[in-house]
């Protein structure tokens, strides 16, 4: 007992305290591919602590909803990292822990984000929520879907055997589910974390979607969102790395926990690496071909289902 606490206390705060220097050396290293300087790895640090020690001003016109949802989907992240295997030990809620309710967890921190916005009574954060509602009617199945190709794939739905079957049998990286299933995840890890080149960001209209639904908060507030968001990242990332493409190396036990950290540290380099050549490769798509780029990804993860029903995983 005393080593599943111990080892859930290391990855939550592995992943609490490195998510955002994962954050800071994706955009040093992306900067770097675009002659520029960018700023220090260390960055997301000093934005989050200056949120951190701003007050939270609120607009009077706000409602409930807009005032507890950055502290709501913070929670729920945190709740997610101890279901996520971002280490082979079992974390305390391991035994509770399916792909089902993960991804309906992300779904739900998604749903909080956007009714936030909307309880704001503000026009610019509606615009955003709702465009990000018509993404959504896309991403979330995706996630769904991936996770059920998985899940059938391994005979589980626990991450955390899924993460030991495959480690396993490696054979089960060459079946036409498993690949199917891999790029369809990818491909949402993508949007879902900012990753696809969109024309025209910044404040831009067309660039409003993640960014808008989050502009009228500010302060502590702010630092929920963002933190949440960085965390976020860093879970479907440790997922896309342990579970779809590469969960060998990994250590159990007390000591194996502490050198966990280091080994998703150098997992992590190279799947940035691979983000940033795919990002710098990708032609800026319009805003309203983003849901011909959301569809691709369902078509892959549902033909990864069909093709193990038909046969497909042998």
């Amino acid at each position: 007992m005393m080593q599943v606490i111990f080892e859930s206390v290391v990855q939550v705060l592995g992943i609490l305290l490195f998510s955002p220097l994962i954050a800071g050396i994706y955009e040093n290293i992306k900067a770097k591919t675009e002659f520029r300087k960018g700023s220090p790895i260390l960055q997301p640090y000093y934005d989050l602590a200056k949120n951190l020690r701003k007050e939270a001003i609120i607009s009077r016109d706000s409602g409930f909803i807009h005032r507890k949802a950055p502290m709501m989907v913070l929670s729920i992240m945190i709740l997610l990292a101890f279901l996520i295997p971002v280490q082979p030990g079992y974390t305390i809620f391991a035994p509770l822990a399916d792909f089902l309710g993960g991804a309906m967890l992300f779904t739900l921190a998604s749903v909080l984000s956007i009714l936030g916005a909307i309880d704001n009574n503000s026009n610019f954060t509606a615009m955003s929520a709702g465009r990000s509602v018509i993404f959504s009617a896309l991403v979330e199945p995706t996630l769904i879907v991936v996770f059920f190709a998985v899940a059938i794939e391994t005979g589980t739905n626990n991450p955390y055997i899924t993460n030991a079957d495959l480690t396993a049998n490696s054979y089960l990286f060459f079946s036409l589910t498993h690949i199917l299933a891999s790029l369809a995840f990818l491909m949402f890890f993508m949007f879902e974390t900012g990753k696809l080149p969109v024309e025209g960001g910044g404040l831009s209209e067309l660039g409003m979607i993640e960014e808008g639904k989050i502009y009228e908060y500010g302060g502590r507030n702010l630092f929920f969102i963002r933190y949440s968001s960085i965390i976020k990242q860093y879970l479907l990332g440790s997922l896309f790395l342990n579970v779809f493409i590469f969960p060998w190396g990994l250590q159990p036990g007390f000591l194996g926990s502490i050198i966990d950290i280091p080994i998703m540290l150098v997992k992590w380099l190279v799947l940035i690496l691979l983000i940033i050549i795919l990002e710098q490769s990708i032609a800026r798509i319009r805003i309203f071909k983003i849901v011909d780029f959301l569809s691709l990804s369902f078509i892959l993860s549902f033909l990864s289902v069909t093709l193990f029903v038909v046969g497909g995983f042998s």
